[in-house]
């Protein structure tokens, strides 16, 4: 029988003030800028939950709500939305402080996959996720609809021979 483990133990907070070399010519911050920092601490909320080694499986979603500028704190949240068997979802909130006025803007969302594995690269077990709150609940509940949505993808994908669209691509290979 599996252990469990409740979504606060695998939280996770960061911040990071952005610099000029994080940004554009415009002085918004790259998005692969972003990408890296939401997958490190996505990571490290997998790590919590799982305490094993983990490996990005898959970024499902992300959405850049608004630009992030350099002199913004960028404040991230992570937290294990959902736990299979060797696999969990994170959920990733970000948000950019003004430090000059202390106003904070959602700017970006975004959800990860992550397996967890042992020493010789393999997939391994991880501890059951336990919702406590309604919040927890909630995204639990999401996290669930995503998957289910993933894996119908996924079979779909395998018949028709592994080929996922691209987009832009005229004969949708």
């Amino acid at each position: 029988m599996r252990t469990s483990k409740p979504v606060s133990e695998s939280q996770h907070e960061t911040s990071e003030l952005m610099m000029p070399q994080d940004a554009n010519n415009l002085g918004h911050v790259f998005g692969g800028v972003m990408l890296a920092m939401m997958d490190k601490v996505a990571a490290i909320a997998a790590f919590r939950h799982s305490r094993t080694n983990v490996v990005t499986a898959s970024i499902d979603r992300v959405d850049f709500r608004e630009p992030i500028h350099v002199g913004d704190l960028v404040v991230m949240k992570a937290s294990v939305n959902f736990a299979g068997r060797t696999s969990m979802e994170v959920g990733v909130r970000v948000e950019a402080e003004d430090l000059l006025s202390g106003s904070r803007r959602h700017t970006n969302s975004c959800y990860l996959t992550f397996v967890a594995i042992d020493r010789n690269g393999r997939p391994i077990e991880v501890p059951e996720l336990r919702a406590e709150t309604d919040e927890d609940k909630r995204r639990h509940v999401a996290a669930g609809e995503r998957r289910r949505r993933r894996l119908e993808e996924r079979e779909s994908e395998r018949q028709q021979g592994g080929h996922r669209p691209v987009p832009g691509d005229p004969k949708g290979r």
